[in-house]
């Protein structure tokens, strides 16, 4: 530096004053180098820290497009249950295969002994499968109706809707399945003769 030469050449009075310009220098250079610092007040501070938090909430809230979570929720177990009771309308249910047995039973209790081989079909065979048919068609009618309740509730994500799709169709086929069976569409009761 300019100024640590002009000390060196001064004699000691010149020196000091050298001195005093060259802190006075790198005081300035420092100034110059670093971001200017203002002094903190309390309450300046304090309004940040609260600014920063009113930002923080701010951002946890929804968006006006997103949809609450538990309707979320609700609507995709709902498809869940459409398709599972679609499935289990196509397969049968131990409800109906209670109630059939229970048909089984009383149709024994009424023509024992005294009913005629068409009765005895009917009432042993008939009544059975009429009432697995009529069970397992509520649970498709139920299946095919919570279906179309969660197509119908706007706002659902891609795949609860097709799920639910899925439990309508499983749903209708087994309504088809069932209401064929209780008026013995596809297959009749076998007859005596036979």
């Amino acid at each position: 530096m300019d100024t640590k030469t002009t000390t060196e050449k001064t004699d000691e009075g010149t020196d000091a004053s050298g001195t005093a310009e060259e802190a006075t220098a790198v005081a300035l250079d420092k100034k110059a180098t670093e971001p200017a610092t203002e002094p903190i007040d309390a309450d300046a501070a304090g309004d940040e820290d609260r600014d920063d938090a009113d930002r923080d909430d701010e951002d946890e809230e929804p968006t006006a497009g997103a949809a609450p979570a538990p309707a979320g929720i609700g609507g995709a177990a709902a498809a869940v249950v459409s398709a599972a009771l679609g499935a289990v309308a196509l397969t049968g249910t131990w409800t109906g295969k209670v109630v059939s047995e229970r048909e089984t039973l009383l149709g024994q209790i009424k023509t024992s002994g005294t009913g005629t081989p068409a009765q005895q079909i009917s009432e042993i065979y008939g009544d059975a499968w009429h009432s697995t048919a009529l069970v397992n068609g509520v649970f498709a009618l139920i299946a095919l109706l919570v279906a179309v309740l969660v197509l119908v509730l706007p706002g659902r994500p891609a795949w609860v809707r097709a799920v639910a799709v899925a439990g309508a169709v499983l749903g209708g086929l087994g309504l088809l399945l069932s209401v064929g069976t209780y008026f013995d569409l596809f297959l009749s009761l076998p007859t005596a003769g036979s």
